[in-house]
């Protein structure tokens, strides 16, 4: 069997991919540094939870920013500043990974543009969910509400291809009712907030955007419509 030695040892990646991920990696990176003591001294322990505080998404301050019509730019910034930082090193693995296969298998569809404006329109959808329910306090934190995004526009493509085949549609959103019977047992067992709401916000952001953004998208949309 023949073996191409050059070949690389990984499947690359779309660059939009590394362009999402690498903020992310770095972030975690420099704070694990800081905690374990090896950059910023005595203060860097507490460099988690300073970036925590200082880009978290908080539901109450966006609604007071509201009632008040005042929008500093540095909360402002915290609708799309919360998936930089996470509550752990786990937390932030597991984001990093689903963005890593998901967005390779979205990135090698849809455009640069497209994937970004999928990760950021799901971004701003789990903090627009989290703001809209006044019961939710909690901050918001971490990219899984952005990787949900993804999750939704690889559940687009499968939709699309199970139509274009002739296959049952319905079948395109087994991995999203998997991830979010996981999530409820989760949450039943361990009492986790409310953290599905802005993940299944995010989910059908990224469905919905991928009518718009995917390769031919707007054009399909248009031709339904003309069918109607």
């Amino acid at each position: 069997m023949y073996t191409d030695r050059n070949a690389a040892p990984l499947n690359p990646l779309p660059a939009v991919v590394w362009l999402l991920a690498l903020p992310i990696i770095a972030v975690e990176v420099v704070v694990n540094l800081a905690a374990a003591g090896l950059i910023g001294g005595a203060q860097g322990i507490g460099w988690r939870a300073d970036a925590v505080q200082r880009w978290a998404f908080a539901p109450d301050l966006m609604r007071e920013m509201i009632a008040t019509g005042t929008y500093p730019p540095e909360h402002l910034m915290r609708l799309v500043s919360y998936p930089l930082i996470h509550l752990s090193f786990t937390h932030a693995a597991f984001v990093v990974v689903f963005l890593l296969a998901l967005g390779k298998m979205v990135g090698e569809v849809f455009r640069l543009w497209a994937v970004l404006a999928v990760f950021f329109g799901a971004t701003l959808a789990g903090a627009a969910a989290y703001t809209a329910l006044p019961f939710i306090t909690a901050p918001l934190i971490g990219g899984y509400p952005s990787v949900y995004g993804l999750i939704g526009a690889f559940t687009f493509l499968l939709w699309t291809n199970l139509a274009n085949t002739g296959d049952n549609q319905y079948r395109a959103f087994s991995l999203i009712g998997i991830l979010m019977a996981i999530q409820l047992l989760f949450g039943l067992i361990f009492g986790s907030g409310w953290e599905w709401v802005a993940e299944l916000s995010g989910f059908a952001a990224g469905f919905l955007l991928s009518f718009l953004v995917s390769p031919g998208g707007w054009a399909r949309v248009r031709a339904k419509i003309r069918e109607r």
